[in-house]
């Protein structure tokens, strides 16, 4: 039996983008009124991460300054948009081939659940809250280092300088806690000035134009012809599409 080098297996095997983004949401496929989950990005995103905005991928090829006592920390690893999972996948079956376990302890790609109106129906979806950054809890080493740089799809690490740097744990606290919020946050699908839809309540099917969106309230309000006069309505996001 020809028993392949691991670092070979690693080297030959393609990477391709994930599922969600080589179909993107704005063509759901839904076979009934119920609710969909799936993973998407945020397509033209331009929040940049509170934790990572001021530290930039380094070169993969610098080397290492290693923590004194070796101790776990949560890092950054940067990847193309929309490679997310992949890349995650490929980690795990490193750290599983390598014998990492011990090193290399956890693997997480940020999600935040997101609701949306798409064609009448509401869905589900699980949002990348920083598309492009995988975070990983790993005892920072030369070995470890190696495998994580080494892995398809990785294209950098955040840090300062030449070296990973660890992100403070009340960074971690802060991305947690909006991985763990209890209720979805709803997904804005509409500009002020674009005409809408009315699909819920007492206004249903009437067609309008936005004057003003309230993110804080999550209330949009959008002028509708009611009786042959421009009448200011105010909805639940929830309640309007784009027409």
């Amino acid at each position: 039996m020809d028993l392949q080098d691991p670092e070979k297996q690693f080297a030959q095997e393609p990477i391709e983008p994930d599922e969600a983004y080589v179909n993107p949401p704005d063509e759901p496929v839904l076979t009934d009124d119920s609710s969909a989950t799936e993973a998407v990005d945020a397509p033209g995103a331009t929040e940049a991460p509170s934790a990572l905005e001021s530290i930039l991928p380094t070169n993969l090829g610098a080397p290492v300054d290693l923590p004194a006592d070796g101790s776990p920390a949560w890092y950054v690893i940067h990847c193309y948009s929309g490679y997310e999972n992949k890349v995650r996948h490929n980690l795990e079956q490193r750290i599983e081939t390598m014998n990492m376990k011990d090193k290399i302890f956890d693997v997480v790609i940020p999600t935040q659940e997101e609701i949306e109106v798409r064609d009448g129906k509401r869905r589900t979806v699980e949002r990348h809250i920083f598309p492009g950054y995988v975070l990983i809890n790993m005892a920072l080493s030369e070995e470890s280092w190696y495998v994580v740089r080494n892995t398809p799809g990785v294209t950098g690490f955040v840090g300062m300088g030449n070296s990973p740097t660890p992100l403070r744990p009340e960074e971690v606290n802060q991305i947690i806690k909006r991985m763990e919020a209890e209720a979805p946050t709803v997904k804005v699908t509409f500009k002020v000035g674009e005409r809408v839809r009315i699909i819920d309540g007492p206004f249903n099917d009437f067609r309008g134009n936005v004057a003003e969106i309230d993110m804080e309230r999550t209330k949009v309000r959008v002028m509708v012809n009611f009786f042959g006069r421009e009448t200011p309505v105010e909805l639940d996001f929830l309640q309007v599409e784009k027409a």
